[in-house]
């Protein structure tokens, strides 16, 4: 097997398979696959043995489906594209290396990935859409593909070191990093800074992958425009009615 990742703000993550090769993902991950591909959707994959492990992944997450894209009879290709401008990152995965991912980071995987929830805090009503703060666990043995978005910055956390993030810039850190939300401190930072009520504690050992551009605030910044195009629409709505209204009048 091997891989390539295409593209620079959108980029794409294509798979060279050899027979009997496979590679797992999330339902409608896919982008484009060749003839010898052969798709099996089933709850069982990623770690989903029993009712248990889909639980599992589903309150981390991720979805109740997963998808193996294998090729049968001849190699093939499949590719798998990000949803926002960012980064595809691999991460090698083992017993002791485990991964806390955000949850839309992960992409793909290998077969002996398995997904579960790795950290579920409840933050109050319209905090994160409502959700929550949910964390993905990607354990098990193989490579990961994680999907961060905007630019990636990488910190390596010495023993003890801690790093206060708003949560949204957290895209993945070594499960070994103790992760703790904490209320922004003093009552007007609080209320004027405009930062959020909550930042996330990261404490080393270990490695940390910040991202740029949350998906929440990238969807904040639209609401902007999304709401002057539905005045417009309104508007020319509301004059198209009216001239059709007159014009049957007069009938």
């Amino acid at each position: 097997m091997q891989h390539r990742i295409l593209g620079t703000t959108m980029p794409v993550l294509e798979f060279a398979l050899d027979h009997n090769d496979a590679v797992i993902s999330e339902a409608g991950e896919l982008s484009w696959m060749s003839q010898s591909i052969q798709m099996n959707t089933h709850t069982q994959h990623a770690g989903g043995g029993g009712f248990l492990g889909v639980l599992k992944r589903v309150a981390g997450g991720g979805t109740l489906f997963m998808t193996e894209y294998r090729a049968v009879g001849a190699p093939g290709t499949v590719a798998f594209a990000t949803r926002v401008p960012g980064h595809i990152v691999p991460v090698e995965v083992s017993g002791g290396h485990e991964y806390m991912v955000h949850r839309h980071g992960f992409l793909c995987a290998t077969a002996g990935i398995a997904l579960g929830v790795g950290f579920q805090q409840s933050l109050g009503a319209g905090i994160f859409g409502g959700d929550g703060f949910l964390l993905q666990k990607v354990s098990g043995q193989g490579v990961a593909w994680l999907e961060l978005s905007g630019e990636v910055i990488v910190r390596d956390l010495a023993p003890g070191e801690t790093l206060r993030v708003h949560p949204g810039h957290v895209g993945a850190f070594h499960a070994g990093v103790n992760f703790q939300i904490q209320r922004v401190p003093g009552i007007r930072n609080l209320i004027f800074g405009g930062d959020g009520i909550f930042l996330a504690a990261l404490t080393g050992p270990g490695r940390v992958w910040l991202q740029t551009l949350p998906i929440q605030r990238l969807a904040h910044q639209l609401q902007e425009y999304m709401k002057v195009e539905r005045v417009e629409q309104n508007t020319e709505s509301g004059v198209i009615g009216g001239i059709v209204g007159s014009v049957l009048k007069g009938l």
